[in-house]
C-alpha cells in the first residue's frame, strides 16, 4: 500500500473501468491544458498511452483534449488540490483531487476525513517523497527489474507484486526519460505518473485486523469520491 493505495474487493472491481476512464479524462484535460499535441507535450503523451493500453475509447480521449486544450471554445478548468491527514489510528494519508469546484470538494474531504484527521498544509506532506512512480511488467521471460532499473535510471524499484507488476520509482523530473527507457530493459509500461512516497511506512502487522479494517474502510470511503484522483498512504505494502 506505501506507494499508492487500490481498493479491494469485487463490488469496487465491478465500477473499476468507469471510474478509471474518468479519472484518466481528467489527466488528459489538465496535461491538454499545455498542449493539445502529444509529441511536445511529454505528460500529455504519457496520460494518452495509459488511456489506449485500458482500451480507453478514442472520441473519449478526443473529447478531453479538446475540453483541456480549449479547442473549440469547450474548455474545462480543473484544480489540483492536495489534502493531507490521517486514517485511523494515525496512518499518514495524502489525497489528490482535481475538481472543477472547489467550493465544494473542501467540506467534502471535511466530512470524509471526520474518522481520521484533516491536517494543514504541510503536516504530512514532509513525511513523502514526491517521485515519479511507474508500473511495469516483463515483456520478456528473465527481465531484471533491478538491471532494468539501473539501465533505465529509475531511483529504486519494488519487486513485482501478486500481479507481476513492478514498481519503478523515478526523481520527479526523470519519470518520462525513464518510461522511455525502460522497454528497451524488456519492461512493458502500464502507467506513469507523478506521486508521493511515504519515507516512514507503518507496517500493517502493528495494527490488529480490526484497526487495519477501519484504515481500509476509511480509504474506500476517500477513493470513491468523484473529485479524488489518487491516494498515497504511508502504509508499508
Amino acid at each position: 500500500m506505501g506507494a499508492q493505495w487500490k481498493a479491494k474487493g469485487k463490488e469496487i472491481a465491478a465500477n473499476a473501468k468507469g471510474r478509471l476512464f474518468s479519472r484518466l479524462a481528467k489527466d488528459i484535460m489538465v496535461a491538454a491544458r499545455a498542449g493539445a499535441d502529444p509529441a511536445g507535450n511529454s505528460k500529455l503523451r504519457l496520460v494518452l498511452e495509459q488511456a489506449r493500453k485500458v482500451s480507453m475509447p478514442k472520441d473519449t480521449i478526443d473529447r478531453a483534449i479538446k475540453k483541456g486544450s480549449g479547442v473549440g471554445g469547450d474548455a474545462v478548468h480543473f484544480d489540483h488540490v492536495i489534502y493531507e491527514g490521517f486514517a485511523p489510528h494515525r496512518v499518514p494519508v495524502m489525497v489528490e483531487c482535481l475538481t472543477d469546484n472547489v467550493n465544494r470538494t473542501a467540506p467534502e474531504m471535511r466530512v470524509l476525513f471526520r474518522k481520521g484527521q484533516l491536517g494543514s498544509s504541510g503536516s504530512v506532506s514532509w513525511d513523502f517523497d514526491h517521485v515519479g512512480m511507474i508500473e511495469a511488467e516483463p515483456a520478456q521471460a528473465g527481465a531484471d527489474p533491478e538491471v532494468a532499473a539501473i539501465e533505465a535510471g529509475a531511483q529504486d524499484f519494488e519487486p513485482a507484486n501478486e500481479d507481476g507488476v513492478t514498481l519503478f520509482i523515478t526523481e520527479h523530473a526523470d519519470l518520462d526519460i525513464v518510461s522511455r527507457a525502460l522497454p528497451a530493459q524488456g519492461f512493458t509500461v502500464l502507467t506513469a505518473k507523478l506521486g508521493y512516497k511515504p519515507k516512514n511506512p507503518i507496517d500493517p502487522a502493528s495494527l490488529s485486523a480490526g484497526d487495519l479494517e477501519e484504515v481500509e474502510s476509511f480509504l474506500a470511503a476517500i477513493d470513491s469520491n468523484d473529485d479524488v484522483q489518487n491516494v498515497f498512504v504511508g502504509l508499508r505494502s
